[in-house]
């Protein structure tokens, strides 16, 4: 096997990276649910501007260990989704704030301990963030579904606090994400294993599995 040329001046790194992914080229979509004081649409609109912080998602299964005579076996897990975290500056209307307590509220009232939602599905909706790229366009993105807020940080206040805009967290609980651009690793025609190509693929003649 030929051995790969070692790079040792920046020109050639330079043509080997060519343009890599920014971190502050990204944009944030939420969905809020019905009956909050200002509209969905607004506020769609508002947080594509004012989220100034957020991730792209973590990807985690986890492991179930099986000893096995002073050894231990690993085998995959189950999957799991973590909290997605988005920072937003704060308005001097407290349009988004407002929008994320009353969320809150109405999921968990502040003085009982009650609900004013009837489902689940009635207070989860749905958000996307996007890693645009310098040129324009999506280079990936990802979209969570039946996310709601779990925890709305405070503001801290400060007479010395100069030169600065308010901003705060908020954390929702994520049932899962999915990419939505760009997906690596999709299932060919006999990769899937509810179909019949990958028990045809998989399988001899006797319809036994094989490796």
């Amino acid at each position: 096997m030929a051995k790969l040329k070692v790079i040792q001046d920046i020109i050639s790194f330079r043509n080997k990276v060519r343009e890599v992914a920014r971190p502050n080229q990204f944009q944030v979509e939420l969905t809020f649910p019905e009956g909050l004081t200002s509209t969905g649409s607004e506020l769609a609109e508002m947080g594509t501007f004012l989220v100034k912080g957020a991730n792209l998602p973590a990807s985690t299964v986890g492991t179930v260990e099986l000893p096995y005579r002073g050894r231990v076996l690993k085998i995959a897990g189950d999957r799991t989704f973590e909290p997605w975290t988005v920072t937003v500056i704060n308005d001097e209307g407290f349009k988004m704030r407002n929008a994320f307590e009353q969320w809150s509220n109405k999921i968990s009232l502040l003085a009982e301990n009650r609900s004013v939602y009837a489902a689940p599905a009635n207070y989860q909706t749905s958000a996307t963030v996007r890693q645009l790229g310098r040129t324009g366009g999506d280079i990936k993105s990802y979209k969570f579904e039946g996310i709601y807020p779990v925890n709305i940080s405070a503001i801290d206040l400060a007479w010395d606090s100069n030169d600065a805009a308010e901003e705060y967290t908020v954390e929702f609980a994520v049932q899962y994400w999915e990419p939505t651009t760009n997906i690596v690793g999709k299932l060919d025609k006999g990769d899937d294993p509810d179909s019949d190509n990958f028990n045809a693929k998989n399988t001899d003649k006797n319809g036994v599995p094989v490796e």
